[in-house]
């Protein structure tokens, strides 16, 4: 084998280990490709269920507020009867007391 054989043989080798360096380095790339995608994947579902999650919390305080409203009307209703009431005593006691003052 003369010396450019020897020099070509050598470089065939060292292509080919190249090729099998490269080659490895690729199917690494990809399979990290793909685990990004997966990881990507199951955050956009966690992020999709948090937001379902906070859309029925809102859901469950507009009811919760609803209710209040309801409470805080009936509440008001219940003290303005009362005040009106009161009204009502105070008219009746201070017409009694002219009328009693008026017929002695």
């Amino acid at each position: 084998m003369t010396e450019q054989e020897k020099i070509n043989a050598d470089v065939q080798k060292q292509l080919a280990l190249q090729d099998a360096k490269f080659n490895t380095f690729v199917e690494e790339m990809r399979d990290f490709k793909n685990e990004m995608r997966q990881q990507n994947q199951m955050r956009a579902d966690e992020i999709r269920e948090m937001r379902q999650d906070m859309k029925d919390m809102q859901n469950r305080l507009d009811t919760k507020i609803d209710g209040i409203g309801k409470h805080v009307q009936n509440l008001t209703v219940t003290a303005m009867v009362g005040v009106g009431t009161s009204v009502i005593a105070v008219v009746v006691l201070v017409g009694t007391t002219i009328y009693a003052l008026l017929t002695r």
